[in-house]
Parts: structure tokens; C-alpha cells; sequence
């Protein structure tokens, strides 16, 4: 009774998530990993427009991450002080004289 209810839910589950179970043949990913373009041409023949580029991707890209770095940073710097204000966290001095 067990093996039979086990062997339902094994099969439930290989359906489920798109395997064949042991042995059987397996499906690559539904969706692509990164983004991409694979058909050029129509079905007429006509070559498709070039794709849109995005002006000053590297200069976006900086504006965003660098205001969020420095702000990630005195958020840490802050919470840190806080931690040692409270004694719920205070850093060791070592002592290295040798």
C-alpha cells in the first residue's frame, strides 16, 4: 500500500517538474538563461531591424551603483557603531608586541 501510494507521488512529482523519472529522457530549460535573439529573418526573408541599444550603459550603470555602495556602506558603518554603543558586539584589541 505504502509502495504503491510512494510510487504515485514519484510519478506526480517527475511529471510535475517535466523529467521522465530514472532513466528517461529529460527536457533542457523551458526559458533561455540570458536573453537572446535567434531568429534574423521573417518568414518572408526579410532581414529583421538591428536590436535597440541602450545609450550610456556603462555611465547608468555607475550612477546606480556607486550612490547604493556608499549608502550600503554607512548603513554597515552606522549599524556597527551602534553594535559597539550597545556592547552587543566589541572587536578585541589584539596585543601583537612579539
Amino acid at each position: 500500500m505504502a509502495a504503491a501510494a510512494g510510487g504515485r507521488l514519484l510519478a506526480a512529482a517527475a511529471a510535475y517538474s517535466g523529467r521522465a523519472g530514472w532513466g528517461g529522457r529529460r527536457r533542457g530549460p523551458a526559458v533561455p538563461l540570458a536573453p537572446s535573439r535567434s531568429a534574423t529573418v521573417t518568414r518572408s526573408g526579410a532581414i529583421l531591424p538591428k536590436p535597440v541599444k541602450t545609450p550610456f550603459g556603462l555611465l547608468r550603470v555607475f550612477s546606480v551603483v556607486i550612490p547604493f555602495l556608499y549608502v550600503g556602506t554607512q548603513i554597515s558603518k552606522n549599524f556597527a557603531a551602534l553594535l559597539e554603543e550597545h556592547d552587543i558586539f566589541v572587536p578585541e584589541d589584539d596585543d601583537d608586541d612579539d
